[in-house]
């Protein structure tokens, strides 16, 4: 079914994003930019992701929708439709649900009298080259993480025979020539590699991501200043320029309604304006992730002896996740860290803390939305890498950039307390030269969206090559 409204006379994009927070939010920004530009926009969107679009759609009238219905999956429980629902381990069902979506979207499209010159789907939804060459239209791959991890990822799908379960892998003809240890390596593909037997949902999903390379162009959330070298390195791997930095995302402007300010159960904002600059640490892990319980005694023990003062996100976890092993705050933490920690337990207003000018450091498992808001911020992270693209993340801006520190690595690795409060305590009160480098880089990306830096051009340049088509 598609919403009636106005349109308008620019080229018309269709544009499908993948359905999870991380990935819709982003592409959504890029969307609300796109329309400003006089693009014709059609989203492709499920019944129960549709709430997600209300701001673009009250702040943008023209954009249309395709709201088709949620494939049926033996893997996906009825009513399920965003990878909140299920976890990482769901994205393997989900792209193999979404791909039915194929014939519906070919059936609207016959039927259009003014059909898309263009489809702009999330790197995850790689099948969508198919359905674009069907069509005979370009697809564009928009990237909701980084140009590091798609020329790793790149690398890998496409040669993924070459690579041994369980050894490490060298990336010789990636700048700066990284080794990478099996761990390090994105999960999904860890996962393929490490099948008994054939899978045919993850064949679809190698399938998928292989086809990013063959994309007319690729979009990045990111710029210039983070990941200059890799985005040269695609551009040259694909042999033509359509390789677009147009990040970090959440920095362009956006309407008045676009974010719903909430008022936080304790008022942790008000908290935060009380306290000294640079004074606190913000510990957060994403919504998706549970620590287990030791990890979470190991955590409360390190916060508690290092001194410093922070606000910890907290994901509420529920019997059958308690069963699981996850855990949650240790009875008696709160009292006794009490005026100096700040425990939030659910929501918290993510895109509002880091830039907080109390904000001193960022302890994160190093998801790209989260380092973009950090670096954007001017705020060092402490990075626990611990799944999918995380541990690419941390390489970039330990080793490249050298804008942030290392606390630990692992989904399961429980840090030592006081090993912990000791990095904690030292590097939060010290002058060290990644504070200074990661406030260079703030300022550096926040020229990049204003008139005349390079996401700002690229931005351009991506919008006039949409309407040669």
């Amino acid at each position: 079914m598609e919403k009636e409204g106005s349109s308008k006379n620019g080229a018309h994009v269709l544009v499908f994003p993948y359905p999870a927070q991380g990935h819709m939010l982003p592409l959504v920004d890029l969307t609300h930019q796109l329309s400003r530009r006089n693009l014709s926009i059609t989203i492709v969107i499920t019944p129960g992701n549709l709430p997600i679009l209300t701001p673009l759609l009250s702040a943008n009238p023209s954009i249309q929708t395709l709201i088709l219905p949620f494939p049926n999956s033996p893997l996906i429980p009825k009513g399920v439709e965003n990878i909140k629902d299920l976890g990482n381990h769901g994205n393997i069902p989900m792209i193999s649900a979404l791909s039915k979506l194929q014939e519906p979207i070919t059936q609207w499209f016959g039927s259009h009298c003014n059909p898309p010159l263009a489809i702009l789907s999330d790197f995850l939804l790689g099948w969508t080259y198919d359905l674009a060459c069907k069509l005979d239209i370009p697809r564009i791959t928009f990237y909701s993480s980084g140009a590091f991890f798609a020329a790793v990822s790149d690398h890998l799908w496409g040669d993924s025979g070459a690579v041994k379960r369980g050894l490490e892998v060298k990336f010789q003809d990636l700048p700066g020539s990284p080794c990478l240890s099996w761990q390090e390596l994105p999960t999904v593909f860890r996962r393929y590699k490490e099948l008994e037997v054939a899978d045919s949902n993850f064949e679809l999903v190698k399938n998928s991501l292989t086809a990013n390379a063959s994309s007319w162009g690729l979009v990045f959330n990111s710029l210039v200043a983070l990941e200059g070298e890799f985005l040269d390195y695609l551009s040259e791997k694909m042999g033509h320029p359509r390789v677009y930095s147009v990040g970090p995302l959440h920095l362009w402007d956006r309407p008045n309604n676009w974010t719903v300010r909430r008022i936080v159960s304790g008022g942790v904002l008000s908290w935060l304006d009380e306290c000294e600059d640079g004074s606190v640490l913000y510990v957060c892990f994403g919504s998706q992730k549970f620590l287990t319980k030791a990890q979470m005694e190991a955590l409360a023990g390190g916060l508690e002896k290092s001194g410093v003062k922070f606000i910890w996100v907290v994901n509420q976890v529920k019997a059958r996740q308690v069963a699981d092993g996850f855990g949650s705050i240790p009875d008696g933490f709160e009292v006794r860290v009490a005026g100096r920690g700040f425990v939030v337990k659910g929501w918290a207003p993510q895109s509002e803390i880091p830039s907080h000018r109390a904000v001193g450091g960022f302890l994160s498992h190093c998801g790209w939305n989260s380092v973009l808001e950090a670096v954007a911020s001017g705020v060092m992270i402490f990075c626990w890498p611990m799944e999918a693209d995380q541990y690419l993340d941390d390489k970039l801006i330990v080793d490249y950039k050298k804008v942030a520190v290392r606390l630990c690595t692992g989904t399961d690795t429980v840090p030592d307390p006081d090993e912990l409060a000791r990095k904690i305590m030292e590097t939060m009160r010290g002058d060290v030269a990644e504070r200074i480098r990661v406030k260079e880089l703030r300022d550096r990306a926040m020229e990049a969206v204003q008139i005349g830096g390079s996401s700002n051009k690229d931005l351009d340049r991506l919008v006039q090559e949409i309407a040669k088509l």
